[in-house]
């Protein structure tokens, strides 16, 4: 097949301790999934359906474990945060899938960093507008490596973390977030077809922050390894 010019290659993100990789189809993000977080952003947490917004695939920044990846200071912003974040990878595809079933389509999970310019957000949020904007920018989702439900098996509780130059800022737990993985797949099933390669970012507990350039971030989840990440 000819193209008018060549395409892009493939986004895809590293498998923890293989050399096989997940290529990556479209990224949703969950807002607001963290009561604590929903209040310090001065919004009522209760708990009530779920909304998304996306990223493009290639906003993903993948990074192996154990490395650093250099994190572009995004133009246009002077409120540059940091959200870490449980990815759940998706491997089968479904609609209006049950929660008593969606456990079966996740393939595996990945620490994220959902990098928002927030100045740019709030002034969207202000106007009514969407927020791509402030967080579908190119490098705005860092991500570690993915790892199997066949070697960590079904995560419902751990530890998540997030310091800066070795300063803790983000610290919770994924079993505090207002809707569970499996609410969110099915409920995020009804409006889209989730197929094989799509990432689901499940939201940020509390205490997001601003980062500038010289910056070191790192982030884990107890069991999923961790991303670091210097901005530049």
């Amino acid at each position: 097949m000819t193209y008018v010019f060549p395409p892009e290659a493939m986004t895809s993100l590293n498998v923890a301790h293989s050399a096989t990789k997940f290529a990556v189809r479209r990224v949703y993000c969950v807002g607001r999934n963290y009561a604590a977080h929903a209040r310090e952003m001065g919004t009522d947490p209760t708990r009530d359906t779920p909304f998304f917004f996306c990223k493009p695939a290639n906003a993903v920044l993948p990074v192996q474990d154990g490395q650093t990846a250099d994190l572009p200071y995004p133009g246009q912003t002077t409120n540059f945060h940091h959200e870490v974040e449980l990815v759940v990878a998706i491997g089968k595809p479904g609609t209006n899938i049950p929660v008593e079933e969606a456990g079966h389509h996740v393939w595996g999970y990945a620490v994220g960093l959902d990098m928002t310019r927030r100045d740019l957000q709030g002034q969207m949020k202000d106007k009514g507008k969407p927020w791509e904007i402030g967080k579908a920018f190119d490098h705005s989702a860092p991500m570690g490596d993915l790892y199997p439900v066949s070697k960590v098996g079904i995560q419902t509780s751990a530890a998540i973390y997030l310091q800066v130059n070795g300063v803790e800022r983000q610290r919770s737990n994924i079993d505090q977030m207002s809707w569970s993985v499996p609410e969110i797949i099915s409920h995020l099933s009804r409006y889209f077809e989730l197929m094989p390669g799509d990432l689901i970012m499940t939201g940020t507990p509390e205490g997001v922050g601003a980062v500038v350039g010289g910056d070191l971030i790192e982030a884990g989840i107890d069991g999923l390894g961790s991303v670091r990440v210097r901005v530049v």
